[in-house]
């Protein structure tokens, strides 16, 4: 049931993007194109999904048992540096489209706050185990994709209207995130 309860949480109740509001720079940059979004979204999730495995590791059995608690954030920092160049790495092997589409945004993974903020509050669970901090990244990253996903098809559609001058780039997706925070803030007493 703690399960259940921990991906509801993270992927409607406290969205990483909508409700907590960190990954805006790649969710308001790299989703002018769904293709584009479901791309990030899978590096997003294998990176914070390694990132908290890796940085929970480092924090129980080495952090905490030197009395370097302190260091959290630095090393947090320096693992998830890494793991972004071994994905851009892949990236560039596996699917250089993908590579080329992501363009700048992929190594933006590296300052993401929703990968170092999902590590970090992964600490914080309650009963906190190895098992359900990866459980939480997983869960963590399914919010953000659903969310730069959606956002994305909505500024797909966005592209057929006529929106007035005014609104037309930024304002309307500011605008669209807005409304899409609040839509995701419907589902605060579900948890």
């Amino acid at each position: 049931m703690d399960y259940i309860l921990i991906l509801i949480a993270a992927v409607f109740v406290n969205n990483i993007v909508l409700s907590q509001f960190l990954g805006i720079c790649p969710f308001l940059g790299v989703s002018n194109k769904v293709s584009t979004s479901i791309g990030m979204s899978g590096a997003v999730l294998f990176v914070m999904t390694l990132a908290t495995l890796v940085t929970y590791l480092i924090h129980q059995f080495v952090l905490v048992p030197s009395g370097l608690e302190y260091l959290r954030t630095i090393s947090f920092i320096l693992v998830i540096a890494s793991l972004v160049q071994m994905v851009e790495i892949i990236l560039k092997k596996v699917s250089p489209p993908l590579y080329q589409a992501l363009g700048v945004f992929l190594p933006l993974i590296t300052t993401n706050c929703a990968v170092l903020g999902g590590a970090i509050l992964a600490l914080g669970l309650e009963g906190g185990s190895l098992l359900k901090a990866v459980f939480f990244a997983i869960s963590n990253s399914i919010g953000f994709a659903l969310a730069l996903i959606v956002f994305a098809s909505i500024r797909e559609q966005l592209e057929l209207a006529n929106i007035p001058k005014a609104m037309q780039g930024v304002p309307i997706n500011l605008l669209v995130a807005g409304l899409l925070s609040l839509a995701f803030l419907g589902f605060a007493g579900l948890v």
